[in-house]
């Protein structure tokens, strides 16, 4: 036999107010965030520490890159506008928006001349500043610019030329 339960009986409310709270309880359900992934570090190779062209004067000085692209010059080196560019390094960081990374710079480094002598380049700073939390999101990544400073010597010690090098800069995720 089968009996129909009247819709104002308090076991209608009674399940409908049992199914309620278990539909209510699944919204308010949450779940552990997904680990954190590795991040990725990407080299711009059209875009490295570049010094550009510039005169060397007897006493010799510095050229350096800041992280915005502006150039400065010391002691008796002169800029040279002749065509060839000077640009801070660029990194693109691949992370979790919100990651937390540090940039520790390498030692100086040392750039051998095309025609003889070397060179000392310092690390700098980083646009980001250190530490920096990464803000894009994949597949865009954070861009980070690391300018440097040339220590020029005298003629004879860095004769003209090209002078390369590289350097090392290390991202560590927190």
């Amino acid at each position: 036999m089968i009996r129909k339960i009247p819709s104002g009986s308090n076991i209608m409310n009674t399940l409908v107010g049992v199914l309620t709270c278990l539909f209510f309880a699944q919204l308010s359900v949450h779940a552990q965030e997904p680990p954190p992934r590795p991040i990725s570090i990407y080299v711009n190779p059209a875009q490295g520490l570049i010094f550009g062209a510039f005169f060397q004067g007897p006493t010799g000085g510095t050229v350096t890159i800041y992280p915005d692209g502006s150039r400065v010059v010391t002691g008796s080196i002169i800029q040279a506008n002749l065509g060839f560019p000077f640009s801070p390094a660029i990194f693109e960081v691949d992370a979790n928006p919100g990651t937390l990374i540090t940039i520790m710079n390498g030692s100086d480094a040392t750039l051998t001349g095309s025609n003889g002598g070397t060179l000392s380049m310092h690390i700098g700073t980083s646009s980001t500043g250190s530490p920096f939390v990464a803000t894009a999101t994949s597949p865009a990544r954070t861009q980070v610019r690391i300018g440097g400073t040339l220590i020029v010597g005298v003629p004879l010690a860095n004769p003209t030329g090209s002078y390369s090098g590289t350097f090392s800069v290390t991202f560590i995720q927190q």
